[in-house]
Parts: C-alpha cells; structure tokens; sequence
C-alpha cells in the first residue's frame, strides 16, 4: 500500500502562493534544467550544471564534527560578496540554471542572504541551515519572497546532537526553527548525516512521525563523511550498516508520511555520483569553482568569468575530475578511493581552497572507507513515483559508460 499522505500534506499545509512557486520554479523549470544539461551532455557540448551549490559564507555558530568548513578559532572567515553571489546566479540563470542550493557555514550569518531571495524571484533556493538562526522573523521574509526551501539540519536527539554539533540545547534550538517554519507556512525538510552515533534513533519510524509532526514535508538522508579538521572517521558507517540505511529508505517511502529524499542512488539502486555526473558542482566561500562541497580543491574560481570564462564550463579540471571518479568508483571517490584521490590533486597540482592549509595533508591522512558503491547488493526503488524520478531526472546521464 502506497501512501498518499506526502501529496496531500504538500496542497494543504504550505502557503498556496509558495507552492505555486515550488511548483513553478523548482518543478517545472527545474525539469527543464535537468533535460537542457542532458542534451548539452549528449551534443558533447561544454558542461554547466543543472544544479549549483553555494556556500555563502564559511562563518557558523557550531562545529561539528566531519565539517568541511571548520576553522580554527580567530581565522578569518571568508565569504562571497552580494554581487558575487548575484554574478553567479546570473550566469547560471543564462545557461538554463534555476536551482541553487546555500550552504555556508552556516548561510544565515551572511548579512545579504535573504536580499538575494528577494532579488530572484525566478529562482529557486534550498537552504542548508543549522536552524539556530531561523525564527519566526526570518521565517517572515522566506514565506514573502516564497522562493525558498528550509532544509534544516537534524544531527540527533538531545545528548547525540550537542555532541556533533559542538554545541550546546542545540536539537531544541533545530526544534525551534522547525516550528517557525510550519506557523509560517513553509516548504520545509530536515537533513541528517547518518553516522554510528545517531543510526539508531534517526533512522527509524518514530523520528520520521516525529519530523511529520513538526510539519516537515521532506526529510532527506545523507552518509556521513569523515573530513575536515574533526574528520572522527570512527562515526563512518559500516557496509551492512549503509545497506540498511538503503533498506530503510526504500521500505518507508512507501508508507511514510512525507516525501523521503536521497541523491546516492539510481531507480535501480546502483550508486551515483553528482559531481561525477556533472548535474552539480560547488561554488565555495573562497569563490572556488570546486567538484562538491566536500572536495577543497580547484583550478578555477568565479572571478575567471570576468575574462570572458565560463568556470564551469570551460574547466578541464572538472571534465577530467569527472572522468577520474567515474573511472574508479559509482560511489563517493572521498570515502572509498581517498588515497587515489589524493595523488589525482597532486597531479593536478590543484589548490587547497579549505581556508586552512591543511587540505591536501587531511586527504592524505584518509584511509579508505564504505560508501554507498556496493556492486551485487543493489536495492532498487519500490516506490513507483520515486523509480520514475530518478530514472528520468536524475540518473548516470552515461557518465558511467
């Protein structure tokens, strides 16, 4: 039995005129998007992603552990300016990109970033946002410029939570904002980085009612990764443990009173890569034109398009990133094939852009770890709307022959 409550949730319970624009913006236009990149793929044509992610900022109010952006107390915080951040939404915009994911950091400590909502009401925005920050204020602007998604990072319950996050009443705090987000009407989900400590009580039914409760409409899974200046790689999950994350997606989006949402696997449960497809890449706090937001390291920077370059586009460091970790893994070439990775930068000669000088020393220091590349022991989605998503929207795109 498939359940219909997703559906219904998403026309009852938001703003009707921020639906619109989900469906609009993200929907429509995002489809577009999507089949604009697969025939500039399939025409071999120079390759801008469907999807761009930006970190705003590199300033947070935590510190977890497996950041990326960790810092070292009293170093300078990096960021984009306004009109950087406007630039590289309108390039994006003239090669048919509508999507941006905002990370940071934590993006909300940007002072400008609820003025570039505003300024494209034609796009659309998902934020990654710790939640702290995000009260019925804030909440306020996000419902008025309706182009905006909340995705709010849930890393555990209480004691689990505080100790991830570097924090302190942190998972109240994430409770908070969720609940500023459902007064205020909004297309909001939850994101967790799976990870030994919160397995148990994160990937379960009741965490899922419990999201449901708060009006979350989508929660969205991730495998944590070990990187950074606090990697903690004994958090990792192991093969089974990833294989049952997998079991659990697929078995609850069929009952689950909201929309259930990874970016690892395929219709058939073969893993993906979207870096190594080329569907997205990363524009990092530095200005880095980066493969993903984990992966701290470049050639090319959005400063380069004042030159008449298109970073994306006309990187060769992408293409051949993308040609190396289709080569060695469906998977995350991070987690599994770090030592390779590492001596692939080095042969670049790509620049650290971690901020800290200690990027290409934390990759060396990487032993390989499971992800979600498990060939012979695919899942597939059971789920008939799912299967069709991924099959026709976000699938290999022949990156991997």
């Amino acid at each position: 039995m498939i359940s219909l409550t997703p559906g219904i949730r998403m026309l009852r319970e938001p703003d009707k005129r921020l639906l619109w624009k989900f469906v609009m913006n993200c929907g429509w236009r995002g489809v577009r998007s999507v089949r604009a990149f697969e025939r500039r793929r399939k025409r071999g044509e120079p390759l801008t992603p469907a999807f761009i992610f930006i970190s705003v900022t590199e300033a947070c109010n935590l510190q977890c552990q497996g950041c990326w952006v960790g810092l070292e107390s009293g170093h300078a915080k990096r960021r984009l300016s306004f009109e950087e951040i406007v630039d590289v939404i309108e390039r994006g915009k003239n090669q048919g990109v509508n999507f941006f994911g905002i990370l940071g950091g934590e993006p909300l400590m940007h002072p400008d970033l609820l003025k570039i909502f505003e300024r494209f009401p034609e796009c659309y925005f998902q934020m990654f946002t710790n939640g702290t920050l995000l009260d019925d204020k804030v909440a306020d602007r996000l419902r008025k410029a309706g182009n905006v998604t909340p995705l709010i990072s849930v890393e555990g319950l209480e004691e689990v939570s505080d100790e991830r996050r570097g924090g302190h009443d942190v998972y109240r705090r994430s409770l908070d904002a969720l609940d500023a987000c459902r007064r205020n009407r909004l297309i909001f989900g939850v994101a967790t980085s799976v990870c030994k400590s919160n397995k148990e009580d994160l990937v379960s039914e009741r965490f899922v009612q419990e999201m449901t409760n708060r009006g979350a409409l989508y929660l969205w899974y991730y495998i944590y990764r070990p990187v950074g200046p606090r990697p903690t790689p004994e958090l990792a999950l192991s093969e089974e443990e990833i294989l049952e994350l997998r079991r659990f997606i697929v078995d609850i989006r069929l009952k689950a009173p909201l929309g259930i949402v990874d970016a690892y696997w395929n219709d058939k449960g073969e893993a993906m890569c979207p870096a190594a497809t080329g569907i997205s890449h990363h524009v990092g706090p530095g200005g880095d034109i980066e493969p993903c937001p984990p992966l701290q390291f470049a050639k090319e920077s959005i400063r380069e398009a004042a030159n008449g370059k298109d970073p994306f586009a006309d990187s060769d460091f992408l293409e051949r990133f993308r040609k190396f970790s289709s080569e060695n893994t469906r998977g995350c070439v991070l987690l599994e094939c770090p030592e390779k990775l590492h001596a692939f930068m080095e042969s670049e000669s790509a620049r650290d852009t971690s901020g800290r000088g200690t990027g290409m020393d934390e990759l060396a220091a990487m032993r390989a770890l499971p992800g979600h590349h498990l060939p012979g022991k695919e899942i597939p989605e059971r789920h008939p709307f799912y299967s069709f998503a991924k099959k026709h929207w976000f699938f290999g795109f022949g990156a991997y022959g």
